[in-house]
């Protein structure tokens, strides 16, 4: 097997920019050697890993194994190259929607006086494990648990849910809003990330429409045009200010538990000291 770094990069541009041409773009090639690099990936490979039409471009079964394995060595590549070049070490810690909110910058005070000679890098990672999966982060601050294995996680706080609409909404003048007054219009809801679904309302009260969003700024953009309201946790009411959207809180749903997780395959040395320092923005 003969796995070259630039069939991977390949590989991953076609995905994310959605087409040969666009790939060749990003990546500054001719796109017959985007082509070229990604037959010969699958030569090597011995399997075909895109589906390729006059529209579109599609991963097969075995593509889609390997796009997240190639992330993983891409990233890692990455990682060493900037510690060659850095000669200090760092953590990414990964987050869906928000980082810690109004304790982001806090966090990365104390960081920087408990880990001099560590960089810090707050990874957005729009994935159910906020990239510990695809190896692109360390650690991850998580509002939802997800169901793959392999992850580890502690309790290290939690934050009080809010409701976004929009700042012409009948609720807007309110102080606070409660679940049966906002489940009266549709819910926008990312039902892979958020940290909201159906179950937060009884089963008699639930919202009549569900709108599903694929990330924070679909879920921003959705609200803002009044066409559904929203509940999040704190950190995004902080972190996500938008003119026309409004957040206020609502009195009468449990908290959103926060949590931070790691590989259990590769968990970091730094994890009880990060964890530790987590905890303390919560007390």
């Amino acid at each position: 097997m003969d796995v070259e770094l630039r069939q991977l990069r390949c590989l991953v541009a076609v995905v994310e920019e959605g087409t040969f041409t666009d790939a060749a773009i990003e990546l500054h090639m001719s796109q017959a050697a985007v082509s070229r690099n990604i037959a010969a990936l699958e030569q090597s490979l011995g399997v075909k890993l895109v589906e390729r039409t006059t529209r579109s471009v599609s991963l097969t079964t075995s593509g889609e194994g390997v796009l997240a394995k190639a992330r993983r060595i891409l990233s890692l590549m990455a990682d060493l190259e900037r510690d060659a070049r850095a000669g200090t070490g760092h953590v990414r810690i990964g987050y869906a929607w928000s980082a810690l909110g109004e304790h982001t910058t806090e966090f990365q005070r104390r960081w920087a006086a408990a880990f001099p000679s560590t960089e810090l890098q707050l990874v957005r990672s729009n994935t159910p494990t906020g990239g510990l999966s695809d190896g692109s982060t360390d650690l991850a601050i998580l509002r939802r648990l997800p169901e793959a294995t392999g992850v580890g996680h502690v309790r290290i706080g939690e934050e009080k849910r809010y409701c976004s609409m929009s700042s012409d909404d009948p609720l807007a003048p309110k102080r606070s809003v409660t679940l049966a007054q906002i489940a009266q219009r549709a819910v926008a809801m990312d039902l892979r990330t958020g940290s909201t679904s159906v179950e937060l309302w009884p089963e008699h009260a639930r919202p009549q429409e569900v709108i599903p969003v694929h990330d924070i700024d679909d879920w921003l953009n959705v609200i803002g045009s009044g066409k559904a309201r929203g509940i999040t946790a704190e950190s995004t009411a902080h972190q996500y200010r938008r003119r026309g959207l409004v957040y206020r809180p609502v009195r009468d749903a449990p908290p959103v538990p926060v949590y931070a997780a790691w590989s259990t395959k590769d968990p970091p040395r730094e994890r009880g000291q990060v964890v530790e320092l987590l905890m303390g923005l919560y007390r």
